[in-house]
Order: C-alpha cells, then sequence, then structure tokens
C-alpha cells in the first residue's frame, strides 16, 4: 500500500499532478472572507472549486462594502442563519444578476456557506446562509461555496428568530466583511 505524506502532496500539487486535502491547503487570503459580527469576526473559506461563480458575486459584492450593516433576517435554531438582503425582508437582493445554480454532491455541514434562493434555482444574487445543523438535505439543492472555518461560536450567537419563519425582530447585522487580503 503507497502512503503519501502531505509534502509530496504539497509538490505534485504544485506541479498540477495532485489534489492536496482541503483542510491541508495553505489559507488564500484572496479567498478568505473576515465578517465581523458583535460577538466576534467569522472567518470563512470560499470554495471557487466548488461554485466559482458564486464566489466571484459576493467577492465583488464584498469589494463594494454591500454587506456592510446588513441584519440575519431569518436565523432558526439548530439549522442556519440567513443574510445578505439590503431590505432586510428576504425578498431583496443586489444590483448585479442572478447566478445560474452550481450544484455539487460535496454535502453541507455545521459551518457550511450556502446561496440562498427563490423558488427558482437560478436566483441566487446576494443572500447566503451558515449552517448550524441540519442542512443535510440541502445538499444538491442549494449552491454550496464556502466553510467557516473559524468563529463558528460567534454565528451560534447571531440572534434566534421566531419559531417555525426564523424571522428576526431586532436582528443582529453584519458589522463588516472583508476579504482577508482586503482587510486592514
Amino acid at each position: 500500500m503507497l502512503r503519501t505524506s502531505l509534502a509530496t502532496l504539497a509538490v505534485l500539487a504544485s506541479l498540477g499532478l495532485a489534489q492536496m486535502p482541503a483542510q491541508a491547503q495553505a489559507p488564500d487570503p484572496n479567498n478568505t472572507l473576515i465578517l465581523e459580527t458583535k460577538d466576534g469576526p467569522v472567518t470563512i473559506r470560499l470554495r471557487p472549486d466548488l461554485a466559482p461563480k458564486h464566489v466571484e458575486q459576493i467577492k465583488a459584492l464584498t469589494k463594494r462594502g454591500f454587506y456592510d450593516g446588513i441584519v440575519f433576517h431569518r436565523v432558526i435554531d439548530g439549522f442556519m442563519a440567513q443574510t445578505g438582503d439590503p431590505t432586510g425582508t428576504g425578498t431583496g437582493g443586489s444590483d448585479l444578476p442572478n447566478i445560474k445554480a452550481e450544484f455539487t454532491p460535496t454535502p453541507y455541514k455545521v459551518g457550511s456557506v450556502g446561496m440562498a434562493r427563490s423558488q427558482s434555482p437560478d436566483s441566487g444574487n446576494s443572500q447566503f446562509f451558515i449552517c448550524y445543523e441540519g442542512c443535510g438535505s440541502l445538499t444538491g439543492q442549494y449552491t454550496l461555496f464556502g466553510e467557516v472555518v473559524s468563529g463558528m461560536d460567534a454565528v451560534r450567537k447571531i440572534k434566534k428568530g421566531a419559531a417555525g419563519s426564523g424571522q428576526v425582530s431586532g436582528p443582529d447585522k453584519i458589522v463588516r466583511m472583508r476579504l482577508q487580503a482586503d482587510a486592514k
């Protein structure tokens, strides 16, 4: 049985001959978001390997400061926290065009970050959600574009919404969101 060390994988990956496991990849500041909440920062590794168009849209909006001050309008305890709607109602989006779905079989798990959408699979725009538990059924139904790598404790402190609907009265907000490469 052949055993390959991470160092060997790194050499092969640099030559384009092998892929390193996701957890072994070096952080990429151009594909890392820092989402600041009142309870601390949340670091999100973007996954252009899974959803390149969605990652580009999120990055473009982040660079504009679009997400700064936007509320977590729908938060369901034990399921997910949703944000990214400038109207705070769950019906709004950015001025950029909607994006065609980029579904993958990569499973949703705690800390997965996915694109919110309407009934139409190709309606992702600016809204996204961060999973707590119970998101596995979203796999292949919603575009997965990132994962929380630190700060899940801050995500769990986001004010929860009403039972059933998840609509939040007096919601918490994104204080600021930046790409790690641009953070100052």
